[in-house]
């Protein structure tokens, strides 16, 4: 599973790197309504909520699905003007000013990505604002989802240019209240990890920038693919004409874990990623090397063969005899394991001893809230 980006004829000097502080303000929102997901923000979390206007606490409920599970493209509106410089601007202020030239389809097919994040992917569907079969359909969605996503979405349908005015002085007032402080202390330091980025794009190419981004990121020997790793299936290119070329890597201090990669049909491609990220076990893609070794687990007979493997070594026909199996068998089963990364084999004479890899299996739980969250 993953995300990729075809970047094929894509001049270096259209990926770029540059902070978006309409994009932080989602992160930051997303930590104060998913404190859960982000531990180590607790202080700044239980601070900033507690300190909340309750009015501006009760706006933000109303809003909170387009940042709670899932982050709508409206926080990065620059990636869809067509023709335009394709960057953030430097100033929230002016992020807004980029969103306010979104055409109300655009924005609205972004606003309501809540209501089918199935088809993400798809695009170029009829406009609900046009068509009502697509209005009826995005609002059944809606209200699968509870009254107060419904009740938007009707509002944005009757009214997109009040509910966009609404949404613009709700994003102010979070700033006026709690963000243009914290975006003062983060500014320094992501326009930082962006020089750095770029200068190491310039100096050692794409694989090693890219590399420096996130282990979870990869290109092809050719330098035509960028594929993000992740539990979902998705693709885009970066040099469609109709939007203008272009990649653009946006750093995120409230964002980890999450690596989020923006691939609407339509839209330049954006990379959100966190900084300071945790690198993921080495192996294959490590989504794939998760699912491999909660695979290899699965089977009964394997749980039974762990169960000797992590308390002492045992060559394959020992394990044969404790479990009352042949030799091929827990040759197959062992074969599983080692696929999996989760065993080791040494040699003690002309024997071979098997014994699990306790730090590998320890692991997995945090892989896959990792990979679940990237």
């Amino acid at each position: 599973m993953s995300v990729t980006i075809d970047i094929a004829g894509l001049p270096s000097e259209r990926i770029t790197f540059a902070p978006s502080p309409l994009a932080e303000l989602c992160m930051a929102l997303h930590a104060l309504s998913q404190p859960g997901h982000h531990p180590r923000l607790a202080s700044w979390t239980t601070a900033t909520s507690a300190s909340l206007d309750p009015c501006l606490a009760d706006r933000l409920l109303e809003a909170e699905f387009l940042w709670r599970s899932s982050f709508s493209d409206i926080f990065m509106p620059f990636a869809g003007i067509p023709g335009g410089s394709g960057r953030p601007a430097p100033t929230l202020a002016g992020e807004l000013d980029v969103l306010d030239r979104l055409d109300d389809e655009r924005f609205v097919g972004a606003a309501l990505e809540h209501c089918r994040p199935a088809l993400y992917n798809e695009g170029g569907g009829a406009s609900p604002l046009k068509d009502p079969a697509a209005r009826a359909r995005a609002l059944e969605a809606a209200a699968a989802r509870g009254p107060r996503r419904l009740d938007f979405s009707v509002r944005l349908l009757d009214e997109p240019a009040a509910v966009r005015v609404w949404l613009r002085r709700l994003l102010e007032d979070c700033d006026e209240a709690f963000f243009a402080e914290t975006w003062k202390r983060l500014e320094p330091g992501q326009n930082a990890d962006a020089r750095h980025k770029s200068e190491l794009l310039r100096r050692k190419g794409l694989p090693a920038a890219l590399k420096d981004v996130s282990a979870a990121l990869s290109v092809d020997e050719g330098l035509t693919t960028v594929t993000a790793d992740k539990m979902v299936h998705g693709a885009t290119t970066a040099t469609d004409p109709r939007i203008g070329s272009g990649l653009v890597f946006v750093p995120t201090d409230f964002g980890r874990p999450h690596l989020m990669v923006l691939h609407a049909p339509d839209w330049r491609p954006v990379v959100h990623y966190p900084l300071g990220t945790p690198a993921p076990a080495p192996g294959p893609g490590s989504v794939e090397l998760l699912q491999r070794r909660m695979e290899a687990l699965a089977h009964p007979m394997r749980m039974m063969l762990c169960r000797s493997l992590a308390r002492a070594p045992y060559t394959t026909s020992e394990l044969a005899n404790v479990h009352g199996i042949t030799a091929p068998e827990v040759s197959r089963h062992l074969a599983v394991l080692k696929r999996a990364g989760l065993m080791h084999t040494r040699r003690q004479g002309r024997y071979a001893q098997h014994e699990l890899d306790l730090a590998a299996v320890a692991r997995i739980g945090t892989d896959f809230i990792e990979g679940i969250l990237r």
